[in-house]
């Protein structure tokens, strides 16, 4: 299992410092009064203005045609390889992709596909890579049909696919008759910290979306991008799977909000992570990925205390995280400050004085 929640401890002190998830973000007192303000209508005839706004922003944000306003990124990447893809079909994705790893096989059960697992450090695959992986087109084999990356890659430590990577893999999928995909869930932390344009780190990608209930803060929602042929087509899926939002111009106006105000400030959540994994690397004993953006995944077993046993103590000091794929993962976000970091640092070293 990749992910593991903290126990749940009846016990436990309230949680003060959440390093859990970026999803743990609550709206901030701007963001619900824009929200009580947000005007509405029925999503379902074209009829909120916030959320068409909210969509034409995103497709301007992303450099695309048209977007469309969905409950969740996973919702996002479900409808658009069921848009790209037809059952039986072929997508190649790094082994610890998200649409592999944590959407409970959606991609198989309600579409039929088939996700070959394309291997590389940090979440990442190289274009050789991607150019080993594909097979001539026969009868004997599934057609290759979409090719997936994750900006960053969560799993991978946060990490940003560099620029050229991404422009070679656009032109290997173009040149074998590929579409491509981008998980683009912390696509803006990626471009924050690399000073990347979002339509340039889009560029070439048929389809692009990203989550307003992570770094950017808003309660809920992705926005999925693409052509208007594409949107229009995810529609149909997006009515299939559940349907509209209805008055969904409420939780819009959060995103609109969050696009407004929280979109610079993730460099502060970057800087955040870089202190909390310098202090951490100075406890002797604790190994520490050097984070991109605003994940940092450390172990703690050559200090003396498994990771499971770690996370428990932090959470007995108010302090929550989660293991990942064997180590502890500690995610930043606009509700942890500066000193909550030094903070939970001085209690990582607390901890592993006494182990």
């Amino acid at each position: 299992m990749l992910y593991t929640p903290p126990p749940v401890d009846p016990k436990a002190p309230p949680v003060r410092i959440n390093l859990l998830s970026d999803t743990q973000t609550k709206p901030t007192a701007g963001m619900r009064e824009a929200m009580a303000r947000a005007e509405v209508g029925d999503e379902q005839v074209g009829d909120d203005p916030t959320v068409n706004a909210l969509c034409e922003r995103v497709a301007d944000l992303l450099g695309k045609e048209a977007a469309v306003y969905m409950p969740s990124g996973t919702m996002c990447n479900v409808t658009a390889t069921l848009v790209h893809c037809r059952p039986g079909d072929e997508i190649l994705a790094h082994e610890t992709a998200h649409i592999i790893a944590r959407e409970g096989g959606a991609h198989a059960a309600i579409g039929g596909f088939q996700v070959t697992q394309l291997k590389g450090p940090d979440g990442q695959f190289t274009p050789e890579t991607l150019r080993k992986a594909l097979h001539p087109r026969t009868r004997y084999q599934p057609p290759q049909t979409v090719v997936s990356v994750e900006q960053t890659a969560n799993i991978g430590g946060g990490t940003i696919w560099k620029k050229n990577d991404l422009d070679e893999i656009v032109e290997i999928a173009r040149a074998n008759g590929l579409a491509t995909h981008m998980d683009g869930a912390r696509l803006l932390n990626a471009t924050v910290e690399h000073g990347i344009p979002a339509p340039e780190m889009a560029a070439g990608w048929d389809s692009v979306w990203i989550d307003f209930s992570k770094g950017l803060g808003a309660p809920v929602g992705a926005a999925l991008a693409g052509s208007r042929t594409f949107i229009d087509a995810v529609w149909q899926w997006k009515q299939r799977l559940g349907g509209s939002m209805r008055q969904a111009g409420i939780c819009a106006a959060a995103c609109i909000y969050a696009l407004d105000h929280h979109v610079e400030r993730l460099a502060d959540d970057h800087a955040n992570a870089r202190a909390l994994a310098r202090g951490l690397s100075q406890i002797s004993g604790i190994e520490v990925q050097e984070p991109e953006t605003n994940l940092v995944f450390f172990k703690t077993d050559r200090a003396g205390i498994p990771g499971d046993k770690m996370v428990s103590a932090l959470r007995q000091r108010g302090v929550t995280l989660a293991m990942m794929d064997g180590r502890i993962r500690a995610c930043t976000h606009l509700d942890v400050n500066a000193s909550q970091i030094e903070e939970t640092i001085g209690y990582v070293r607390e901890i592993v004085r006494g182990a």
